[in-house]
């Protein structure tokens, strides 16, 4: 069998792009995957494009030999865009091969370990706040209407959200501080306005959707760790399933991590085990995230195990489209660490 042609698609996601990956071949199988980049989705097309001289005419089912003849060709320029379209292919070509034997992708690495998988709905308030006319959904003006929002959660059947800071009003609004552009907007310092709105926001959702449903708060690059460490501290009366900080220093982590009993989370801007490592070692964080599309497959399922070696659990994230959830459903059907799930529901 032989790679005959590699396509990409960037498709209007109402708010974002995805980005899709199709692989054909000479026996009329054909793989998909997805590479979702938001900020840089023609950087990531523009690597795929790049890579298929290093691909046409290769076996896709080889797919460890695919991924390093990748890497090679891309060894300069580690990670980041590179790392997203490599991931692309490593999913399509994955699933070349499990067709092609007949079989699922769970059942060709081993599984599967679960026939369920728990979700959490993410983004929850997030979405709305941003595009509330694209979801046709109620605006957020007030924090009863964070409320109702963690009620419907509740009512739909989910056991866990998370969210970011959403700023009720007209209109609403979120906090993100760290993709911010102008002059004096690089110190990812909370103010205590900010802080107090925090405190405000979780409490509203912890009452609305009672003891027994899990919240999760996502900080993104936002802060720094003096400013994490003021929020998880005011954090801790809501018992949050995690707070969840990006951060490309697994001391800093680490120090947010030993200086509260709120739950910490990272690793979704991580890429291969070598990043990984040093962050498991230390024990980091209490839950660690892995992104399929920003992976691959083969990469991701590696990664799962590597935290299973340091008695980890890990969560796919999956701020991503439909192909995405399925992706990484089937991640966490090969793992046995695996703490929930991400899907965005709006």
């Amino acid at each position: 069998m032989k790679i005959t042609n590699i396509e990409t698609f960037i498709v209007d996601g109402g708010w974002r792009p995805w980005t899709f990956v199709k692989v054909e071949t000479d026996e009329g199988v054909t793989g998909y995957g997805e590479c979702s980049d938001g900020k840089s989705p023609y950087g990531v097309v523009g690597v795929i494009e790049d890579l298929k001289p290093v691909l046409i005419s290769a076996d896709p089912r080889a797919f460890e030999m695919r991924f390093w003849d990748m890497i090679r060709n891309t060894r300069q320029s580690p990670g980041g865009i590179a790392a997203n379209a490599i991931a692309g292919i490593d999913c399509a070509i994955i699933d070349i091969k499990a067709k092609a034997l007949g079989i699922s992708v769970v059942e060709l690495f081993g599984g599967p370990t679960r026939e369920k998988v728990r979700l959490y709905w993410s983004h929850c308030g997030t979405s709305r706040a941003r595009n509330p006319e694209i979801l046709g959904t109620p605006p957020l003006r007030t924090m009863d209407d964070i409320a109702e929002l963690g009620r419907e959660v509740v009512g739909r059947g989910f056991t866990a959200l998370k969210t970011n800071i959403v700023i009720p009003g007209e209109p609403a609004s979120v906090w993100m501080g760290g993709f911010g552009t102008g002059l004096g907007t690089t110190d990812q310092v909370v103010s205590r306005q900010l802080l107090r709105h925090v405190e405000t926001l979780i409490g509203t959702f912890r009452d609305a959707v009672g003891p027994d449903v899990d919240v999760n708060l996502d900080l993104n690059f936002n802060f720094k760790p003096e400013s994490c460490m003021r929020i998880a501290k005011v954090l801790e009366q809501f018992d949050l399933l995690w707070l969840e900080i990006d951060m490309y220093e697994p001391e800093a982590i680490l120090q947010i991590k030993e200086s509260t009993s709120t739950r910490i989370c990272t690793g979704e801007n991580l890429y291969y085990m070598h990043d990984y490592v040093p962050y498991f070692e230390r024990h980091a964080a209490d839950v660690f995230m892995v992104d399929v599309p920003w992976n691959g497959f083969s990469q991701s399922k590696k990664v799962g195990d590597l935290a299973e070696v340091y008695q980890l659990n890990v969560a796919p994230h999956n701020y991503y489209s439909h192909l995405s959830t399925f992706m990484s459903a089937s991640l966490c059907a090969v793992l046995p660490n695996v703490r929930i799930m991400e899907i965005d529901i709006d």
